[in-house]
This record gives structure tokens, sequence and C-alpha cells, in this order.
């Protein structure tokens, strides 16, 4: 399986799908292959074993997914608390919107709106969330929406008083020895950049690339999160182990189980599920796989029943937003690692 996934990595590169990535592949057990390929920048130094990402969406699963899912087990939330427990003077449209909804992308909000044309500062943005109309009626359609999620870490910051970059540290990446792992790295130095700033004509590094994390000063629930490999096969190993004692396993399963969603969509809490059409996943994983993507260029896949899982972390944002090749050679590599894994 290294051979394949060295070979791939190569063939990526060559077919501009990135100037450089990280990939791993393994199980709840073993890592089988862990590859490297490309430049942290069009003209920078080498990828290696240590490069961080930007993780973009992928954030998501990883710092405040992880926090709700605790949150929901330690009792001090539970899937069908109500918006205005929270906030009690939300608008009414919005009161009953619960953590469900918000973590199955079915409460309604817009995909995405600036933050930065409506709220006066970050601390500005609770009011801008609330305010701002939803799109469609709650729990009626699924509508991948950061808005929503980054409403779910106002009310995690709110039911513990601590801001999501603390509460992350100190209830996922400190329990799972994800060292490396955190909101606005201070040392910048071997972080994969990401897009190009069309102002300053400098390429974002170290600093989130999504506009509204960026405006929340990095620390948000929809973006802002950096990594390296090491890390992430912690993550996906945990999750492939059903939870290994930091996720009971009656909280995972109902988090990878199919909450919302239909032929063209699949959603747990907080996951993106296989079985549709196109999916990032490719087409062999099976209906049960779970994962998400990020836009920078970052995913996680992982198949429960064999603990089978694929990361690849690369920055296919940069120099532009505007490459689009990762998108089916992600499917493919999912496909041929999975084959190979099952052929024994």
């Amino acid at each position: 399986m290294q051979k394949i996934l060295d070979a791939l990595l190569e063939e990526g590169l060559r077919e501009g799908c990135y100037p450089g990535a990280v990939a791993a592949c393994g199980n709840a057990e073993q890592v089988f292959a862990i590859s490297c390929a490309g430049k942290i920048s069009e003209n920078g130094p080498d990828v290696n074993m240590q490069t961080r990402y930007d993780m973009a969406s992928l954030s998501k699963i990883i710092g405040p997914t992880m926090i709700a899912l605790r949150a929901i087990e330690d009792g001090d939330l539970t899937l069908w608390d109500r918006l205005d427990r929270f906030f009690p003077d939300c608008p009414e449209e919005k009161k009953s919107i619960t953590i469900r909804h918000l973590m199955t992308h079915t409460a309604g909000f817009a995909p995405a709106f600036w933050l930065s044309e409506e709220a006066a500062s970050p601390e500005d943005a609770l009011r801008v969330l609330l305010e701002h109309p939803l799109a469609t009626p709650v729990g009626e359609e699924v509508h991948y929406s950061c808005m929503g999620y980054i409403t779910l870490g106002k009310i995690l910051e709110t039911v513990y008083g601590k801001p999501l970059d603390v509460l992350a540290r100190e209830r996922v990446f400190e329990p799972l020895a994800m060292r490396n792992t955190c909101y606005c790295p201070q040392n910048k130095e071997n972080i994969a950049a990401t897009e190009v700033d069309k102002e300053s004509g400098i390429a974002w590094q170290g600093i989130v690339h999504d506009e509204n994390a960026r405006f929340l000063r990095g620390v948000s629930a929809n973006a802002g999160v950096f990594s390296d490999i090491s890390d992430m096969i912690t993550m996906a190993q945990m999750l492939a182990r059903g939870g290994d004692g930091y996720l009971s396993g009656a909280m995972l399963k109902k988090a990878i189980s199919f909450q919302a969603g239909d032929e063209s969509v699949r959603r747990g809490l907080g996951f993106h599920l296989a079985g549709t059409p196109e999916n990032f996943m490719g087409d062999l994983l099976p209906q049960t796989a779970f994962g998400h993507t990020g836009f920078t260029g970052t995913s996680l896949a992982i198949d429960p029943e064999t603990g089978f899982f694929v990361i690849l972390l690369s920055n296919r944002v940069h120099p532009t937003r505007e490459n689009l090749n990762l998108f089916r050679f992600r499917r493919r590599m999912h496909n041929m690692l999975y084959a190979a894994y099952t052929k024994g």
C-alpha cells in the first residue's frame, strides 16, 4: 500500500491538484502507509511529515463536534436543547433551533455570509448570527452551513464560559495528546501556504484562510484549526476504535448514524456520511463510512466496519481557490487504497 500512496501523491503533483500534500492510511491497529510530496508553497521548502495544514472545515470535526459530543455525554447538553435556552432573546424564528439541527445542518442558516459586513467587531458576531434571516425553515432541509456551526461554537462558549480555542485544547487536543494541533499557531514555520491574498499579493500562511474565521481572530467553530499528519492519525484511530475511551461507543455510534438527508446528501452529527453520488469518499467505501472535508484540501474518511481510514492533507487553494483538480483525484485515491486494503 505504501507504493500506491507514494505514486498517488506524485501523480497529484503532476496533475496540479496541489503544490504539496501529506497522506496516510491505516486501521485501528496500525498505519499501513504514510507519504508526503511537493512543497509547502510554489517556491517554498519541501513538505515533510511535520508540515502543518490549515484544516478549514475539517476543523468542525476536530474541535466543536468533539466538544459537543463530550458535552452530551457529560450531561451539559442534549441534542434537543433549543437555541433560546442559551440565548433567550433570540428572534422567534430561531428559538426552536436545536443542537441536533446545528450539527446536522438542518437549522436553516444560510451556508455563509460575511460577518465583517454586518458585525462591528468579532464580539458583535453573535448578534449578527441571531438576527440574520434564515435561508430555509428550521428542520426542513439539509443545507451545509458554516454559520450554523459558528453558532454552535457560541453555544459551547456560553455553556463552559471559555473561548473555543481553550475548550478545544482542554477537551480535545490535550486529552488525545494532539501536540501539534491548535488554533492561531504562534510558530508559522513549516505551515503550508493557502490562497494568495489579492490585496497584498502574499499567501496566507499560519493565518486561517476562511474569511469569517479570520474576522473572528482565527478562532471559530467553522474553521481555524491547524494540524499535522501525526495528530490526524491519532484522531482517525480514536474514531476507528469506536471512541477508544475518549468517546463512548454509544455516542460515536449515534454521531455516525444517519440523522438527516436525502439521495444527494447524508448527515450524521457533524459528520458527512457516505452512500451518495460523487461522494468525496469514492465509490467503494461502504455506506456506513463517515468523515469530512476542508475547503483548503484536507479530508478524513473512515470505514467503521473495518476501521480503515484515509487522511489527506493538502493546500489545493494555493495559489488560488479556483483549482478544482483535487476532487476527482481524492475519490480515485480512496477507491485505490480501499480496494488494495480489502484484497488482503
